[in-house]
């Protein structure tokens, strides 16, 4: 049964259409890998999914859990179990960490009266391999690229989504991140049964992310749908221009344009 449905979906965003037409359907417990080279538009559905208002959809439709999702704010799309990773995790000056783990957690924001040590926070900070003493900082303000992605996958574990949408988490990582994340990411879906839509250039987290489609945008369009190795081996061999061929003519056409510069 079918979490997740995209229907041809066209999106503007600054007034030019990116998406034209993406059709995408996740299962409950799928785990789907999005590629693709630059400026195909994979953030750009991502964006689209969670609700962003600078992502306007110009036509087609967005179901989860057989509701439209198309009219709703990013606030209660995340209240209905959709969780998302951004690729740049942004700081957040004045706002403790543990505060915000907690409100992802359903919880009040920590009270010494009430509970004199924090724990909920600090066990999420835990399983992803961040000491205590982050719990106490302000929201990623001086963390490295590794600690900011750590942060934001401690509040998506919190959080506990039905699906989650993670925007490259594995970009400016070091190798001992990137396994920490990709395990506690794979440990988090068999746990949960929860879905999850990865975005990624590179095989090197799926290595730790058992992983069962993969898919290719290009131009705006996901353009080949199939098994995850198959289509990495392809894409490592020969590059993501080898599928230029069964891109549609007006896509293959701007590629040709965007690679000319």
């Amino acid at each position: 049964m079918a979490l997740l449905e995209v229907k041809d979906l066209h999106v503007k965003v600054d007034g030019k259409e990116i998406l034209r037409g993406v059709d995408l359907e996740i299962g409950k417990g799928e785990v789907h890998v999005l590629l693709g080279p630059n400026a195909s538009g994979k953030t750009t559905l991502a964006m689209t999914i969670i609700g962003m208002p600078a992502y306007k959809v110009l036509r087609g439709d967005i179901i989860f859990d057989r509701e439209s999702l198309v009219k709703l704010d990013a606030a209660q799309r995340a209240k209905k179990g959709i969780g998302f990773v951004f690729q740049f995790p942004p700081a957040i000056r004045g706002v403790k960490l543990r505060d915000i783990i907690r409100l992802c957690g359903g919880k009040s924001p920590w009270d010494p009266n009430k509970e004199p040590e924090e724990k909920f926070a600090t066990e999420m900070l835990e399983k992803v391999g961040l000491a205590p003493n982050f719990r106490d900082r302000d929201v990623n303000v001086g963390f490295s690229g590794g600690e900011r992605k750590r942060s934001e996958l401690a509040q998506i574990l919190a959080m506990k989504p039905h699906l989650m949408v993670l925007d490259e988490p594995d970009s400016g990582v070091d190798i001992d991140s990137l396994k920490l994340i990709g395990k506690r990411i794979d440990e988090f879906v068999k746990e949960t049964g929860s879905s999850l839509l990865l975005i990624t250039h590179y095989r090197h987290i799926l290595q730790y992310v058992e992983t069962g489609f993969a898919h290719v945008m290009c131009g705006g369009k996901i353009i080949v749908t199939g098994d995850p190795e198959d289509i990495l081996s392809r894409i490592e061999e020969e590059g993501y221009c080898a599928y230029a061929d069964i891109c549609p003519p007006e896509i293959k056409k701007d590629m040709e344009k965007f690679m000319r510069g």
